[in-house]
Parts: C-alpha cells; structure tokens; sequence
C-alpha cells in the first residue's frame, strides 16, 4: 500500500535531535523514520544520552520488559523527571502503555507488584485489548491532525496495523482523542464489554505527549512521525 510521504521537500525534522529509547522492541523502525523525516536518530540507553534531545519515542514492544529495564539501566527516573519537565514524548503500542498515569489491568511481578509506568499521559489504557497474536489486524482510521498532509482532496486515512496493541479506556480532561477503532474480531477482545459501544480509543494527545496504540513504522505511515516533528516545533 503506497503510504504518504514526509510533506516537505526540505523534511521536517531538519535540525532536530530525537531519541528512541532502545531498549527492547522495534526501536530500529522508529529510528528510520525520524531519519527518513532528516532529524537525527539516537538510540537511548543511558540516562547521559537524554541531554540534548528534542523528544523521545518510546516503541512497540514488551512493556513489561522495557519498564524493567528502564530501571536496570538507571533510565526510568530520569525518564519520568523528563517527560514532567515537558519533553516532548511520541509512545506507540508499549510505548502507550507507558506514558499511561494508570494500567487497568497492570501485569505483576513474582512478588505481586505491578508494573510500573513513566507516566504523564492522564489515560487509562487496557494491554494486549485487541486479542492475542493471532487478533492481530489492519484498518484504516480517520486521524484528526493530520490537515497538512490534505492535498486539495482530504485527508487520506491512516492505515494502522494492530499487535496486540492496547486501547484507551479514561481520558482526562486534558487529553485530546485523536483516533478510534473498532475490534475485528470483538469476541476475543479482552473485556470488550468494559465499554459501551464497539469503538476503542486508539490515538491521543495531551500537550507534547502522543500515543497510538498502533504501529506506523511498521506501514511506512509517515504522517504519525511528522506530526509529532510538528508537536515539537510548536507548529501543531
């Protein structure tokens, strides 16, 4: 499927410096497409590599695992004091997962603690609530955010692929949906009658912050990165 391409000839990310923390998941992917937008791309594993950035991506993968390393590698404080300091944050599938302030249905250690999040999103978010593996599917979503890529005929949608991706269940009162989806196979969604109705929040945005529980790295989606470069230019 031929995806949108980065809007301006010179690439918006120009100039900027973002981090993908890579620790676990498909940070490789994130990586290429900030390069690909002309930013430059920094793999973040240490907590000296924060200093200097322009925003982060938090990726897709295991979010348990990525919330235990974090604190291994002495990142997850840092991290934290970042993000509540205004660092502009894009988190996709894990990554929403973390910027959550609330897990509905946190996974717990051997000693029965929950997991822990970085925080600052005002969200409550259900893991792998889509379904197991085998749920996983792709639709196209209606994305608000996205006026500068119209081309004089509308906003393409965004063709989002779902892996055991997470959904919103709360939003605060700060938090702005930008995107919602319905379940392609809603008897194996994890507690699908939460809600009333069939469709889930799957995008957000509060301030700086963005949240898909999808992965547009893993499409060649382009447009989810920009407007994130566009977030931290102030330019949207």
């Amino acid at each position: 499927m031929t995806t949108p391409s980065f809007s301006l000839e010179s690439r918006v990310g120009t100039g900027l410096r973002i981090g993908v923390l890579a620790l676990q998941g498909d940070f490789r992917e994130h990586l290429r497409a900030v390069e690909a937008a002309g930013a430059a791309g920094v793999g973040i594993r240490r907590p000296a590599e924060l200093d200097g950035l322009d925003g982060l991506i938090i990726p897709g993968g295991e979010s348990t695992t990525i919330d235990k390393l974090s604190r291994i590698f002495g990142l997850r404080d840092p991290l934290r004091e970042r993000i509540q300091a205004g660092l502009p944050v894009y988190g996709s599938c894990a990554g929403m997962i973390l910027l959550a302030d609330e897990i509905a249905d946190p996974a717990k250690d051997l000693a029965g603690n929950p997991q822990q999040t970085f925080g600052g999103l005002d969200i409550t978010v259900r893991r792998n609530a889509f379904g197991r593996q085998r749920e996983s599917f792709e639709t196209d979503l209606d994305f608000r955010g996205l006026g500068f890529s119209d081309t004089g005929s509308g906003v393409a949608p965004v063709h989002a692929v779902f892996i055991r991706g997470p959904w919103v269940e709360r939003v605060g009162p700060g938090v702005e949906v930008l995107a919602q989806a319905e379940p392609a196979d809603p008897e194996h969604a994890s507690h699908a009658a939460v809600l009333d109705g069939t469709a889930r929040i799957v995008a957000v945005r509060s301030g700086k912050l963005l949240a898909t529980s999808f992965h547009p790295e893993v499409t060649g989606e382009k447009r989810v990165h920009e407007l994130f470069i566009r977030m931290i230019r102030g330019e949207a």
